[in-house]
């Protein structure tokens, strides 16, 4: 009796390649969108993506001042680590360096947690019109090009025309004779991290509120009947819910600590705030487009991202060991 169950067992094991061909589901026109859909993405990946990389040949390279980058960077002489220690001992580069480090702190400081708190004020809410509405108004600057957006703000600290120096002259902060050049260097952070601040806390709140929304509401029920208040269910309920999301944006912006938004600061920036305004996007651009030092731009690229790569995979490994939490 064993052998015969043993015996059809292995029988029963082996499959019938006539049977599996029967069994493969024809191709439907959904799945030859889906998988379009699917190849435009590596498309775009490897166009925008892996085909620049490339492009890194020139770090190692004598290609500034080329005309043809193609040819430049087929024929170009190599020069090893000439051009990373060109920029090492640069003294714009350090000053480039010390604000991006310096600026990007504060605003991590700053900026990271704003949308944490908006999307938990967002929660509590009850008025399902009026937070639609806060909803909508808070995204709505994230819409509007630094273009336009750096040109508003331009707009309103102008020390004639703009709207901020009356204010500042009704608390007696400022004067007719003497008004504040909000354009300046000293002001360049502020009006750097609040323009940024303006224009992101809503867009990045998005992302929190959806977090939020996921969690069990059976744990607020169970919080509330134990006599816990708003502040009290936000603080042991929600903010640890979500606690994995908070890690994974924490841990992508201290690798982006060397990058900034090429767009707000080169519309921001002008020769009375470049001292504080000069970042390492803006020296990048200034250098490898405007000076035309194409190897010299390239080996700044390279060095930025590997350093971007080395802070994710530290930050990473100190959140997996202390927290359990990380990207991977």
């Amino acid at each position: 009796m064993k052998l015969e169950i043993a015996a059809d067992v292995i029988s029963n094991s082996k499959k019938d390649p006539e049977h599996e061909k029967k069994r493969k589901r024809k191709w439907t026109g959904r799945d030859i969108t889906l998988v379009g859909m699917a190849s435009l993405s590596l498309l775009f990946l490897a166009v925008f993506s892996y085909a620049p990389l490339f492009g890194l040949v020139l770090a190692f390279k004598d290609g500034d001042y080329g005309l043809n980058l193609l040819k430049t960077m087929a024929t170009a002489p190599w020069n090893g680590f000439e051009n990373f220690a060109a920029f090492l001992l640069d003294p714009n580069f350090v000053d480039a360096l010390v604000n991006t480090i310096c600026l990007n702190l504060i605003m991590l400081l700053i900026n990271f947690p704003a949308p944490i708190l908006f999307a938990l004020l967002i929660n509590e809410v009850r008025n399902k019109h009026y937070k639609k509405v806060v909803q909508t108004l808070s995204n709505f600057p994230h819409f509007i090009s630094w273009v336009i957006f750096g040109g508003m703000i331009i707009a309103m600290t102008d020390m004639t025309t703009g709207i901020f120096n009356p204010i500042l002259e009704a608390i007696g902060l400022s004067s007719e004779e003497n008004p504040v050049n909000l354009q300046g260097a000293d002001y360049a952070w502020a009006t750097i991290i609040l323009s940024s601040l303006i224009k992101g806390v809503g867009w990045g709140s998005i992302i929190y509120t959806a977090a939020i929304s996921s969690l069990d509401g059976e744990m607020y029920e169970a919080a509330e009947l134990d006599g816990a208040n708003r502040f009290q269910k936000a603080i042991y309920i929600t903010l640890p819910g979500i606690a994995s999301t908070i890690t994974v944006f924490l841990l992508l912006n201290i690798s982006g600590l060397l990058g900034n938004s090429f767009d707000q600061f080169y519309i921001l920036q002008n020769s009375l705030n470049l001292s504080k305004t000069q970042v390492l996007t803006t020296y990048v651009y200034q250098t490898g487009i405007s000076q035309r030092r194409y190897s010299y731009a390239s080996a700044l690229g390279l060095f930025n991202s590997v350093i971007s790569v080395t802070l994710l995979l530290i930050s990473n490994f100190i959140s997996k060991k202390t927290t359990g939490r990380g990207i991977y």
